[in-house]
């Protein structure tokens, strides 16, 4: 092997191009903030074999909160443009995962005590819960925590109704 070369393993050439869809989002996210004439930090991170991103500010977060808007539309639609502009530049479709001033993460939180609650209510009863519609974001941590919590779940309704109902094991 010559210097500068390396033999990556198949989950090291995955692991290079969620880092590079992270690199484009970055810059894609950076001129965005630039247009915007607001502050803000750019975390890069894999997580959960995706591209993760996060726009973090010392300043005021309430600057930030504009690029998340009402129930995290701002976000949704940014991310969707961050996608977009890195499958511009890869050819590849992105599942990147964009947060903002922690937006994601608190509903992550939020979310996944919310499934562990529908399913500790269907263990108690027996019967199906039926939660409130959500984002496919949302939706997948659910499932992830009734999962967690040893029950199964599934998305019934279509879009932008869709909801996941928690069953019984």
């Amino acid at each position: 092997m010559t210097e500068g070369t390396t033999s990556a393993p198949e989950g090291g050439d995955t692991l290079t191009r969620l880092e590079q869809e992270g690199e484009i989002a970055a810059d894609y996210l950076e001129g965005l903030l630039d247009i915007a004439d607001l502050d803000g930090d750019i975390d890069m991170d894999v997580e959960a074999d995706r591209a993760a991103v996060s726009i973090v500010s010392d300043a005021s977060s309430r600057d930030l909160q504009k690029l998340v808007g009402r129930d995290g539309e701002v976000l949704e639609a940014l991310q969707e443009l961050t996608r977009l502009a890195v499958h511009r530049e890869t050819g590849d479709r992105s599942r990147l995962m964009l947060d903002i001033a922690g937006y994601r993460a608190k509903k992550r939180a939020e979310l996944t005590e919310q499934g562990a609650k529908a399913a500790a209510d269907v263990k108690n009863s027996g019967e199906p819960v039926k939660m409130q519609p959500m984002t496919p974001f949302e939706r997948k941590v659910v499932h992830d925590a009734v999962k967690a919590a040893g029950l199964r779940s599934e998305s019934e309704g279509e879009e932008p109704q869709r909801f996941v109902v928690v069953l019984p094991a």
